[in-house]
């Protein structure tokens, strides 16, 4: 895959802001539950990056070999509790949602397994992975998932420094 942009050096405050979002909103939701949202939506989206980074992830994470291969056939495998289930099917929902209106039935599945604030956080978290799976495919991009780490890493870190900072200027 050729690299067409690089959106990080094109317009980084917007960009490190998408990843700011990104962070908090999958650091909201179950590490393991939010590695099979982000490589189902990135399956489905083609995005080589994505699947690459997060299948990485997921085995640091300890996901098992058999989970990460059988994702794509989440429905005939008896591997995925009823919780994953109903996150991959509004995972599925969301991110076709041009094909149809599934999207009510995936909703109802989630109701006896996710609270109302965990529904808006696994729908943020959807929203999110398919915005980086558009942006990888748009722009050509492919990282080294170290790199991401690294990034993350920093990332995470300024934010602590700055909410420190803010809280040594109220007090």
């Amino acid at each position: 895959m050729t690299v067409r942009l690089d959106p990080l050096a094109a317009a980084p405050s917007l960009m490190k802001e998408w990843h700011r979002a990104s962070l908090a909103i999958a650091g909201s939701l179950d590490p393991a539950l939010a590695e099979l949202i982000e490589i189902r939506a990135s399956q489905i989206n083609g995005c080589a990056n994505c699947i690459n980074m997060h299948t990485t992830y997921a085995r640091e994470r300890g996901e098992t070999e058999q989970r990460i291969y059988l994702l794509s056939a989440w429905r005939e495998a008896p591997c995925y509790t009823d919780r994953e289930r109903a996150a991959l099917g509004w995972t599925e929902a969301l991110t076709r949602i041009c094909e149809g209106h599934t999207h009510e039935a995936a909703y109802e599945a989630l109701k006896p397994h996710f609270s109302e604030e965990e529904r808006v956080k696994l729908t943020l978290m959807i929203n999110m992975i398919n915005g980086w799976n558009r942006i990888a495919v748009g722009f050509g991009g492919f990282v080294d998932p170290a790199a991401v780490k690294a990034s993350n890493k920093a990332a995470a870190a300024q934010a602590a420094n700055k909410a420190a900072v803010e809280k040594a200027a109220a007090a």
